[in-house]
């Protein structure tokens, strides 16, 4: 194999080729250059020596099937490099055609994960094997890169499944399946056991199929369901792109791509097919928004999920007995995920009344997934078997990690830990799942404050991605690391910060909050501002997410932060959201959705029934507006201006932490990469980058107050024309 040859041609005495994708520059193969070139000599070699091959099984080398496209390259392409991007992909989609009508059975021997190009790779095959072997993942995620699949995945999947099915189930959310999974929805054919299989069952398919062709190219192939040619289907269209904007928050255009490369190319042949998914792509392809989504998707998330945040000189540790102080909401979602992973739980209230209704939280969970399918019952029995409830200290002994979560005060957690601190293991984690209260000064209250740690998870815990793990000031490397590592146990994401009051996450996501409660109070009416929000990208929208959160909560936080800032001698700059919140609660008794009334009304059940008309009757100023866009962009400059204030204080530690944090635990819409990605990607009428952030931001300073003045850093930064990194 020579230097540039990525794929091994070997020939059996059967007749039959096997072509092994082993990449040698690589540790797992990608649709680089060179591979497209190693691609087109097989395709020109199996045509001219096609009269001496019985068949073709396609398999790989590496730990994974394929890797899918050279990220690496896709991240760096402009406008003018769209002829380059499209002669690629046709030039691929060219050479997977001819492989495919050829004439010869061919048969895809997937050995590992096959996403985005690897899929395609296998769906040019005539028959797809899957080892059913652990972490081996098929599908088409390319959605939540920005892109769409442009290998032929839009084409193939529709012929294949189609236009609704491959939709739903494959392109518009991205699905990755395990090997049972992929062959229920139709990606794969069949299943063996280990990866040794493989290549018997791909080649006794082969012997016993000498004459295999694509189902789509067989004479009077019909799409399954229909085209938009087939009145029944026809029908059904108009509700699709409705759909979608349900689904779809901001400035989403691959799902919008990804439906029109469908549903057009239903209604050509497949090789015109090809073409209109390919002009898809690279529309795709050579915009911010691939750009922005591929950053934090792909390069943030391989940095932080290969410990870029862990200390590098500690070994890794398994926790197995993990206690839960309080078994409220975020106590008893802990306690589950835990559990869930392996671990032993013991979930301790101030009665064993309250602990067990801790559990039966767990309960509910496990009892939906058995009736869905999802968990067997033997399963389901087992993790709730491994949490234990009690109200005594003493059943806390020989737990080597705790998670505190009672209320946000410190005297109570101080109480807390001074009691179970001697019962647990002498090296066990001290962790507090606190939101805004500093962990150097929680850590005063224990006898071990190296071992001392915020682990911050998010509501409801057993769906939300991310963990926050906060440092103190005598935090340890040791602790850091095992917090990392349980984080990994229980299938978290993990970010570490540095300890702030509010830390990054609870400190940003404020200014959001707050920002939208001024506009209230300016007059702007609520529903314009609910629509901002929800044009911006945000999963919800701001009235909406306080409501959840309760105005109550964000006012003590408020006042304790007041009451720390003028016992150090400053004075506190009252935010002009306070005045709205005071008067809902004091005045009008509307405290939240918890409470029957926030800033909407709530019926039965606690479903939103509406906007609270009193905003518009006590606050909103009639024929009062500001530009759309200006609202927009001053929830997300907010947010943006405040993490880099969380760099220059030295709270955040790495781009990556900000972005992905930023998306997974306080919903910053998805479409811009995350807070720094935003800066770094922006891209409006006064520049482009950090300088047009720079500029549009003094813009927003000037019409609407101080608070939107860049940081040093950033003007430094958008001066020297470079991005933050």
């Amino acid at each position: 194999m020579s230097d540039t040859n990525t794929i091994r041609w070997e020939n059996d005495a059967d007749g039959i080729v096997v072509l092994t994708m082993d990449d040698p520059s690589q540790g797992a193969n990608t649709m680089n250059a060179a591979f497209l070139a190693s691609m087109r000599g097989v395709v020109e070699r199996i045509v001219r020596e096609k009269d001496g091959i019985k068949g073709i099984v396609l398999t790989s080398a590496k730990k994974t099937f394929f890797a899918g496209g050279d990220l690496k390259d896709l991240v760096q392409a402009r406008p003018e490099d769209a002829a380059r991007l499209t002669n690629r992909s046709n030039e691929l989609k060219g050479q997977l055609r001819t492989l495919e009508t050829c004439g010869k059975p061919i048969v895809a021997a997937i050995n590992g994960t096959a996403l985005g190009g690897g899929l395609e790779l296998a769906l040019a095959c005539h028959h797809r094997i899957a080892a059913d072997v652990k972490g081996l993942l098929i599908g088409l995620p390319e959605v939540s890169l920005g892109l769409l699949p442009g290998g032929g995945g839009v084409t193939r999947t529709v012929r294949m499944l189609g236009i609704q099915e491959a939709l739903m189930k494959v392109l518009l959310e991205g699905q990755r399946y395990k090997p049972a999974e992929a062959k229920s929805v139709g990606l794969v054919h069949a299943i063996v056991g280990t990866v040794e299989e493989l290549l018997p069952a791909a080649k006794a398919w082969i012997v016993a199929n000498p004459s295999a062709r694509q189902p789509w190219d067989q004479q009077g192939y019909k799409i399954p369901g229909g085209t938009p040619m087939t009145p029944s289907f026809a029908a059904m269209l108009p509700a699709f792109p409705a759909n979608l904007r349900k689904q779809v928050k901001g400035t989403m255009p691959a799902p919008r791509a990804i439906m029109a490369a469908a549903v057009e190319g239903s209604q050509v042949d497949i090789d015109t097919a090809f073409l209109v998914e390919t002009r898809y792509f690279t529309e795709l392809a050579v915009g911010q928004i691939a750009k922005n989504m591929t950053k934090a998707f792909f390069f943030d998330l391989q940095h932080i999920n290969g410990g870029g945040s862990r200390p590098k000189d500690q070994p890794h540790r398994t926790t197995k007995k993990v206690a839960i102080i309080g078994a409220g909401m975020m106590g008893a979602g802990i306690a589950y995920v835990c559990a869930k992973a392996g671990i032993e739980v013991v979930l301790k209230d101030t009665t064993l009344e309250a602990a067990n209704k801790g559990k039966a939280y767990s309960q509910k969970l496990v009892d939906r997934g058995v009736s869905k399918g999802k968990v067997s019952k033997d399963k389901g029995d087992a993790l709730l078997a491994r949490i234990k409830t009690t109200a005594d200290y003493a059943d806390l002994a020989g737990c080597d990690l705790v998670v505190e979560a009672v209320f946000e005060s410190v005297e109570l957690k101080h109480k807390v830990f001074g009691e179970l601190q001697g019962i647990v293991n002498g090296d066990a984690v001290l962790g507090s799942n606190t939101s805004t209260l500093p962990i150097t000064r929680l850590a005063d209250g224990v006898d071990r404050p190296s071992d001392f740690i915020g682990l911050h998870f998010f509501s409801p815990v057993d769906k939300m991605p991310l963990l926050e793990i906060i440092a103190g000031k005598k935090t340890s490397d040791a602790a850091l690391a095992k917090a990392f590592d349980l984080a990994a146990q229980i299938g978290k994401t993990p970010i570490v910060v540095n300890d702030s009051r509010g830390f990054f996450t609870s400190r940003v996501i404020g200014t959001f909050l707050d920002e939208a409660i001024a506009m209230v109070g300016e007059g702007l009416a609520p529903s314009s501002i609910e629509q901002a929000g929800a044009q911006a990208g945000y999963p919800a929208t701001p009235l909406q997410l306080m409501d959840e959160l309760t105005l109550t909560l964000p006012r003590k936080i408020r006042m304790e932060a007041q009451s720390a800032t003028e016992a150090a001698g400053l004075a506190f700059a009252q935010h002009a959201s306070a005045v709205v919140i005071d008067a809902l609660i004091d005045k009008y008794d509307r405290k939240g959705r918890s409470t029957g009334g926030g800033f909407y009304d709530y019926g039965s059940y606690g479903k939103r029934t509406g906007l609270w008309k009193g905003l518009a009757e006590h606050f909103t100023k009639k024929g009062h507006t500001i530009p759309f866009e200006d609202m927009k962009e001053r929830m997300l400059f907010v947010e943006a201006l405040e993490t880099v204030k969380c760099f220059d204080e030295g709270v955040l530690r790495s781009v990556p932490e900000a972005n992905i944090g930023s998306i997974m635990g306080i919903g910053f819409p998805p479409w811009t990469g995350g807070v720094i990605q935003y800066i770094n990607g922006y891209e409006g009428p006064s520049g482009k980058g950090p300088r047009g952030f720079v500029m549009r931001a003094r813009q927003l300073a000037e019409r609407y107050g101080a608070r939107f003045l860049p940081p040093a850093s950033l003007v430094d930064l958008a001066e020297k024309g470079k991005l933050w990194e």
